[in-house]
């Protein structure tokens, strides 16, 4: 599904799902310290609490399994914690990338390496989502996060 129908916007989500697991979920962080700045939760209540609820499994796991957790959501694995993130809204599976984002960096989840380096065939990519607009981000990362998940 996506939530858009701006075309630049559905390309990127269809060239965003090309790159592996690793280089999606760097590319969600660098995304959301982009625009942190600019995100107020807005979700409705019930979004926000099962994200909340699966946000506190993830983030109680030791830092490897937390990578794991992550990498199953996105590799659409079947695992407990990725079958849990399918169930999600579409809302709440932002609302979990968000309380990922912010976790990651205060500490309490695994972070990307600090010296980790952009695969150089993300640069277009990149590039293009950095032209899009605050709502075009929002809905590129809203459809990037609702295919995740296990199948």
């Amino acid at each position: 599904m996506t939530f858009t129908s701006d075309s630049r916007t559905k390309e990127s989500v269809q060239q965003f799902r090309r790159f592996d697991a690793d280089t999606q979920l760097a590319l969600l962080w660098f995304g959301y310290l982009d625009i942190k700045d600019q995100l107020i939760p807005a979700n409705q209540t019930s979004a926000q609490d099962t994200a909340a609820a699966l946000y506190d499994t993830i983030a109680v796991l030791p830092k490897e399994q937390q990578l794991q957790a992550q990498r199953d959501i996105v590799n659409n694995a079947n695992s407990d914690i990725s079958r849990a993130y399918t169930a999600l809204s579409s809302s709440a599976k932002l609302d979990l990338w968000l309380r990922l984002g912010r976790a990651m960096e205060d500490g309490t989840v695994i972070q990307v390496p600090s010296d980790y380096q952009l695969p150089s065939e993300t640069n277009d990519f990149v590039n293009t989502i950095q032209g899009l607009d605050f709502e075009q981000r929002i809905d590129f990362t809203r459809s990037a996060v609702f295919e995740f998940g296990a199948k």
